[in-house]
């Protein structure tokens, strides 16, 4: 029903919980991972693994911190002490601070405030005011969202590349690592997913982003594009410790890009810069549209790189490293990586030509964003709506 697709369900809330649960079990197995390592006295396995949970954490504090400055200068939330957030923020708490004040405020607005339907409909101001808190919901689910997506292309993807490097060349497995691994899987799966609805549900223009199958199929192509990429890093990995120089330059070359199509996302212009390096970090594990606009060029060179790394990966691997030739991995990770990588190219091209949003919905979406007026409003379907900077955030960020 349209309304309650308008409304922070009982689900919604039960899946932001479960989000929460599957980033604090990402974070502690990752971190268990770095005292066996450390205790095993593995301790370039341990620094790298640490170094890959600071950096998620500390930019995600970063761009937390500043986004509730923003919302407190713009009186969207509640105003409370900055030094009390500052700490917190300190101490690498911002998402988890951000999924209890979400999950807080949304079961007060769906069990704490219930009443009989005909006592609501009768008083109009309190409609609006639901509406307006279920709004302000979706719009900190997004913004939880964003950030969580941040963590997944900084930690969880580097992370899975690191245990599998480590497991293919030195032969390290334990229960651990399985289950850190497998963590960083669902948490990549999990964050895409929910980026995908939150941008449906936060922005006016939701009919832009259809659910049921086309988010399946979307899921899927990112998922089997991401691991066969991940898969044929390894490898270039285990050929040679210098691929890492490569994977700096694809981080550089996805850097420059975005500050080519400058972008606008940050209102500062240092917060600018750090968040084209992170949409630097997403571009060396999968594509996104940077910019929301026509990218079927830039897509079509990016796969066809991609296509080059994950075909030729595996050849190489057979050639240069002959002593491998019969070690059963090796045969199984190069099919994985063929068929994930043409399960993935498949999806892909289902999904742009016949689920992706179509010209109808583009220009749904260039009336919305194109009517913007000085007093940080929008026009959507005739109505002026006040423009938070939650909702821009959203709008400005990178597009499926």
């Amino acid at each position: 029903m349209e309304q309650s697709d308008k409304q922070f369900s009982k689900w919604r809330w039960l899946l932001a919980l479960v989000g929460l649960f599957m980033y604090l079990g990402d974070i502690c197995t990752d971190t268990a991972l770095v005292l066996r390592y450390f205790h095993e006295k593995l301790y370039v396995w341990s620094g790298l693994t640490a170094l890959f949970i600071i950096t998620g954490l500390t930019v995600n504090q970063i761009f937390s911190y500043a986004w509730f400055l923003e919302d407190m200068h713009k009186n969207v939330m509640d105003s409370k002490p900055k030094r009390r957030y500052l700490v917190l923020h300190i101490f690498g708490m911002g998402i988890l601070l951000r999924s209890c004040q979400l999950l807080k405020q949304g079961y007060k607005e769906i069990w704490g405030q219930e009443m009989p339907h005909n006592q609501t409909s009768e008083n109009g101001d309190e409609e609006g005011s639901s509406a307006s808190h279920h709004s302000k919901l979706f719009s900190d689910t997004a913004d939880l969202s964003m950030l969580k997506l941040f963590e997944t292309f900084l930690e969880s993807a580097p992370q899975l590349l690191l245990q599998l490097y480590i497991h293919q060349n030195h032969e390290e497995w334990s229960v651990l690592q399985s289950i850190s691994m497998v963590f960083s899987f669902f948490n990549l799966a999990w964050s895409l997913v929910d980026y995908r609805i939150c941008l449906r549900k936060s922005l006016p223009q939701s009919r832009e982003l259809p659910s049921g199958l086309p988010t399946a199929v979307y899921l899927l192509y990112k998922l089997f594009t991401i691991t066969s990429l991940i898969l044929s890093y390894s490898l270039l990995l285990i050929l040679s410790v210098y691929s890492t120089v490569g994977f700096t330059s694809l981080w550089l070359l996805g850097t420059i890009r975005a500050h080519r199509l400058e972008t606008s996302f940050c209102s500062s212009g240092a917060l600018e810069l750090l968040y084209r390096g992170v949409i630097g970090a997403i571009l060396v594990f999968t594509f996104f549209n940077v910019k929301g606009q026509g990218t079927k060029r830039d897509m079509t060179v990016y796969y066809f790189f991609w296509t080059v790394i994950n075909f030729s990966t595996p050849l190489l691997m057979f050639f240069l490293k002959p002593e491998l030739k019969t070690i059963t991995f090796l045969l199984v990770v190069s099919g994985v990586i063929y068929g994930g990588s043409l399960l993935g190219l498949i999806l892909l091209v289902l999904y742009y030509r016949f689920l992706h949003p179509k010209q109808e919905a583009k220009k749904l979406s260039d009336q919305v964003d194109g009517q913007e007026n000085m007093n940080g409003q929008e026009n959507v379907d005739g109505q002026e709506k006040e423009t938070t900077p939650s909702t821009r955030r959203t709008r400005e960020f990178i597009k499926p």
